[in-house]
């Protein structure tokens, strides 16, 4: 099993790469093979609503130069694609939320003169949360734009694990987090299998 995580944020040592380290050791460990893009350090520009990504069914087709078609390359690649990211303002880091914008035009093919396909139709999504709200408060919107999201694309959401953080001067990352968190990586090896 191949996994793509997109990792939003924008701190290599914050928390949600506290909760990604034993997140993909317990898939590696598993049999998986994981790969991780940092999307801060690349240059992903948002949608410009041109539709160019329309005109070939076969292929991402957007008319932006960046980062974005690698990121296409990796996502068709692979079984399971993981969202982490911090949650800000009740939603995804701003890469990540072009990113999603300009994969959602570029990967369905629905907005052309003729509906086409979902070239990523079947794949699988997770996300991998952190917040400083109760989860089910702080969490909860996005969560719900991505069910939407992968309903709409043809994905299917294999669901979300989130831990709060209770502030700057309280350590993140503890035994319980890093239990749970693994436990959401055997549920997402279980549910691919």
């Amino acid at each position: 099993m191949k996994v793509c995580i997109l990792m939003g944020s924008p701190r290599k040592q914050g928390n949600t790469n506290a909760l990604l380290v034993p997140f993909r050791q317990e898939l590696e460990a598993l049999g998986a093979e994981t790969e991780t893009v940092w999307l801060h350090d690349l240059n992903i520009r948002p949608c410009a609503a041109c539709r160019a990504c329309q005109r070939d069914w076969t292929v991402f087709g957007c008319a932006q130069r960046d980062d974005a078609p690698a990121i296409f390359d990796q996502v068709l690649a692979c079984d399971l694609m993981v969202l982490a990211t911090p949650i800000y303002s009740w939603y995804c880091t701003p890469p990540m939320k072009a990113l999603l914008d300009r994969l959602v035009y570029g990967m369905n093919k629905y907005y052309g003169a003729e509906r086409g396909p979902a070239l990523w139709a079947g794949k699988s999504m997770a996300l991998l949360l952190t917040c400083g709200y109760r989860p089910e408060r702080g969490c909860d919107l996005f969560e719900e734009g991505m069910r939407r999201y992968c309903k709409h694309s043809r994905l299917r959401y294999l669901g979300s694990h989130a831990e709060r953080h209770l502030g700057y001067d309280v350590p993140f990352m503890d035994g319980k987090k890093e239990a749970r968190t693994r436990a959401f990586a055997r549920e997402l090896w279980e549910a691919m299998h």
